[in-house]
């Protein structure tokens, strides 16, 4: 069959999101911090924007905002166009960077030293003060690169994650030396770290206090599984002693550190910053976005002149400054678009958890996302992304929009929202006497007394989903 190439004609329907379109679905789903980090750099980007101090009218409407960027062309700005097309780069370094800020330094011209106060540091970490106390040792060099091959291998909390087997064949040297190494680190500070499993490291701190063979080293070594589940009386009948001798070695045990190395142990810190405050007066609530450190963006008058002025540019430097300005001027829309999005979305939200808003997390009502697109006339994913990681703040704390959406369960006063059942059996748990704590069956039974019928799997997934043990770790003995 020979091939042949031939023209068709063909009519088809076809989605296509166009640029703008693009950059505002992109927007809708930024929070507050990447907004913040997307406007700078397109600040860099684009020399048709700049940043506005002033305040911005609340009453004009984004049409008459919008040409009035358009529009402002022959305003007076606050230097000539005539200094703009005279000024060289070295006036312009000469004018703008005598004091180094331009030139990514700053000195303010005083001579006095820089405070210490100006300075950061970093908090050692484990593998830093592992590594400090190896190179004081007086051991031998084969040892110490081996040392630091097992600091390498431990992870956050101070135990090793690799076996002996495997180093040992890594660095292709004998097992007894390898052994003396693992020896040297688990001499050091904190005492506990590279051991390879919780008793390991629970029996060094025991050494480290010289209490080998006490009874606190037998209970870790053949009854921990007994001591997670707190059956002391079974671990007094095996040593044949009396449950008070039981207790004050299980006290010794308590005092131990099982994690070695959590204070060395340095986590990213990430801060929440609402998108949304929802303030309450004595009107009612008033929404207010937050636009705190977001630049205000503005069309730069200067660059719009040259534009409109005929031979101040080449045909191909206005064509990419008329690119700019439509860039620039689709974003101030469509961040215009973004903020009432948001208002009408939280605006929702409050009309349909009013109660929560007004009296707490246990009047949370079961809500979905196609109920509050349903109300504002938009698609569901469009109140996806409006809702995707960002924060609402309110008089009860800050909450994620998201926790505002939850499932329905079934109850004597009607649905009710599965967070909320969360929260009361949350509260139930935190009022129970610690010596005599309540099992998920008898949670349910306490819940079903509030008109909460759930069954005592549903009970235990949910205690598990908020973190909480089960009756046996939660249970305390005086």
């Amino acid at each position: 069959m020979a091939l042949e190439g031939r023209l068709e004609l063909r009519i088809a329907q076809k989605l296509i999101l166009t640029p703008q379109l693009q950059q505002a679905i992109k927007l809708l789903q930024l929070p507050y911090l990447e907004l913040s980090q997307f406007l700078n750099q397109e600040l860099i980007e684009n020399p048709l924007l700049e940043e506005s101090d002033e305040i911005p009218i609340e009453e004009s409407t984004s049409e008459e905002r919008e040409s009035l960027e358009i529009e402002e062309a022959h305003e007076d700005t606050e230097a000539p166009l005539e200094k703009l097309m005279k000024l060289s780069v070295d006036e312009y370094f000469e004018e703008r960077g005598f004091d180094g800020r331009d030139l990514g330094y700053f000195n303010p011209g005083t001579e006095s030293p820089p405070s210490f106060e100006q300075f950061i540091t970093k908090k050692s970490n484990l593998y830093d003060h592992l590594l400090w106390q190896l190179r004081l040792s007086n051991s031998p060099e084969s040892i110490r690169k081996i040392g630091e091959i097992i600091i390498g291998n431990l992870d956050e909390n101070g135990y090793l994650r690799a076996s002996i087997e495997e180093i040992e064949e890594e660095i292709k040297t004998q097992r007894k030396t390898v052994e003396d190494a693992l020896s040297l680190i688990q001499s050091f500070d904190p005492v506990g770290v590279g051991a390879r499993n919780i008793i390991e490291c629970l029996l060094l701190q025991l050494n480290a206090l010289n209490l080998q063979g006490t009874l606190a080293e037998k209970i870790i070594m053949n009854n921990m599984d007994e001591l997670g589940k707190k059956k002391y009386a079974q671990i007094a009948q095996r040593y044949n002693l009396p449950i008070k001798d039981i207790m004050t070695a299980v006290k010794v045990i308590d005092g131990l550190e099982p994690k070695p190395g959590r204070n060395f142990f340095n986590p990213e810190t990430n801060y929440i910053v609402p998108d949304v405050y929802l303030i309450k007066t004595a009107d009612g609530y008033q929404i207010v976005l937050n636009d705190e450190g977001l630049p205000r963006l503005r069309i730069n008058s200067l660059y719009k002149k040259l534009i409109h002025q005929n031979n101040a540019v080449s045909k191909e430097d206005k064509q990419f400054l008329v690119e700019k300005l439509r860039s620039a001027v689709g974003l101030i829309k469509s961040l215009e678009q973004r903020d009432k999005t948001i208002y009408r979305v939280t605006d929702s939200l409050l009309d349909l958890q009013r109660e929560f808003f007004d009296k707490g997390v246990e009047y949370l009502k079961p809500l979905t996302l196609r109920e509050v697109a349903s109300g504002l006339n938009l698609h569901e994913s469009t109140i996806s992304r409006v809702t995707s990681n960002k924060y609402l703040s309110c008089t009860h704390g800050i909450f994620s929009f998201r926790f505002l959406f939850s499932s329905a369960l079934h109850s004597s006063m009607g649905s009710v929202s599965s967070k909320s059942v969360k929260n009361i059996l949350k509260n139930i748990i935190v009022e129970e006497d610690s010596r005599k704590p309540l099992s998920d069956q008898h949670l349910a039974q306490i819940l079903k007394e509030k008109g909460i019928i759930i069954a005592r799997r549903t009970v235990a997934k949910y205690r598990e989903e908020l973190g909480i043990p089960s009756q046996t770790y939660r249970r305390k003995i005086d």
